[in-house]
């Protein structure tokens, strides 16, 4: 007898579901908050901006430039470099919420829709990545960490004009629809439903009170009227040798007692000498009180003392206001190794080889046996651990 066998049922094929893009049922993703936000975060970026430009000068300027740069106000550079990075942790909440604003518009179907409309998406897309770069990148450098291979300095600069232009042709795409959203009183915000409107003064006064409440817990490290609310920031303007913070100890750039040896300071110049620290104190000495501000945004006034430099570029035989320095550290390296200051920096009465601080000698954190101080310049510039000076 044969045993008829039996094929199992093939398995019923069922068509896919078409691909639809996901819809977004939540309120708020509007034009008017995403233009009340968007005011808000282009100032904050156009402050981070100008005040990139000055700190990113007054570090690398050009040759023609070099001899120019001012040297008042003393405290120019502690408040443009506190209001960039105060100005750039506020941006990152600000920018949070304008992508929460706007990220439906994301999977908008079909992705390009005319010529007009693809220019809007390049626009976003250059904008965010160079937004999203820029503070990111900015707020590791705060804390002094570096997980990337590049330079981080020319790196965000360079960005830093991709943002601005990516910003200002997004604002160029988009203007008709930011005018309609412009005002309360808009035609395109009164198109709005009216029961959105507490809402988004809700979402608008919770940004606000968290952009506050960052501000307050860091611009203390640069306000030091605030310094007792700086919990958040990475530095606090009282902590450190001396009572200053350090960024950059003397273990960290190769500096100890033993390389000190026997230290003298080398001036090179039409009338070259070298100097012992005891020749150096038998100088004429001179106190200021200077404000030192670093490009992580933390600055502090203190009372140094040293010798002016226009002294001893003239007893080298400079001239005073017309020749440039160039000043280079015991570090082993470093991209500030080697620094140039310009004749109006070299010339001010201001500016010392600063021997003390707060009326002790220089700790070796702090530059021992001499340093750089000078008004309106970058922390990365006054120079520590000094051993020859050279007039240009």
């Amino acid at each position: 007898m044969d045993v008829m066998t039996s094929r199992p049922p093939e398995p019923r094929r069922t068509a896919l579901p078409p691909l639809r893009p996901p819809a977004f049922t939540g309120r708020l993703h509007d034009a008017r908050t995403a233009t009340v936000v968007g005011r808000w975060l282009g100032v904050a970026f156009a402050v981070c901006f100008v005040t990139g430009l000055v700190s990113h000068y007054l570090q690398r300027p050009p040759d023609w430039l070099a001899d120019a740069l001012p040297a008042r106000p003393v405290w120019g550079y502690r408040l443009t470099q506190g209001l960039h990075v105060a100005t750039g942790l506020a941006a990152i909440v600000l920018l949070l919420v304008k992508l929460w604003t706007v990220y439906p518009r994301l999977f908008v179907w079909p992705p390009v829709r005319s010529a007009r409309h693809a220019l809007e998406r390049l626009s976003v897309g250059l904008l965010v990545a160079a937004a999203v770069f820029e503070v990111l990148t900015g707020l590791l450098n705060i804390a002094e960490w570096y997980p990337w291979p590049f330079s981080f300095v020319p790196v965000h600069f360079a960005v830093a004009w991709v943002a601005t232009g990516s910003i200002l042709l997004h604002i160029a795409v988009k203007s008709p629809e930011i005018a309609a959203h412009w005002g309360r009183r808009s035609e395109g915000t009164r198109a709005l439903p009216a029961e959105d409107a507490v809402d988004r003064r809700s979402l608008l006064l919770g940004t606000g009170a968290a952009v506050g409440a960052v501000t307050l817990t860091t611009v203390g490290q640069t306000f030091t009227p605030l310094k007792a609310f700086d919990l958040l920031a990475p530095r606090h303007p009282d902590h450190g040798p001396q009572g200053l913070p350090v960024n950059r100890t003397a273990a960290a750039a190769g500096v100890s007692a033993r390389t000190l040896g026997a230290w003298r300071l080398e001036v090179a110049g039409p009338r070259p000498y070298a100097l012992t620290l005891d020749a150096l104190r038998a100088m004429r000495q001179t106190a200021v009180r200077l404000p030192i501000a670093c490009v992580e945004g933390w600055s502090v006034d203190a009372g140094w003392g040293g010798v002016q430099m226009r002294d001893l570029v003239e007893r080298a035989g400079g001239r005073p206001g017309r020749d440039a320095v160039r000043v280079t550290s015991l570090e082993v390296s470093g991209s500030y190794r080697v620094m140039e200051m310009g004749a109006e920096y070299a010339e001010d009465p201001l500016t010392l080889l600063a021997l003390t601080l707060n009326g002790q000698s220089l700790s070796l954190d702090h530059g021992f046996p001499a340093r750089i101080i000078a008004p309106n310049r970058p922390g990365v510039l006054q120079t520590k651990w000094v051993h020859r000076l050279e007039v240009l």
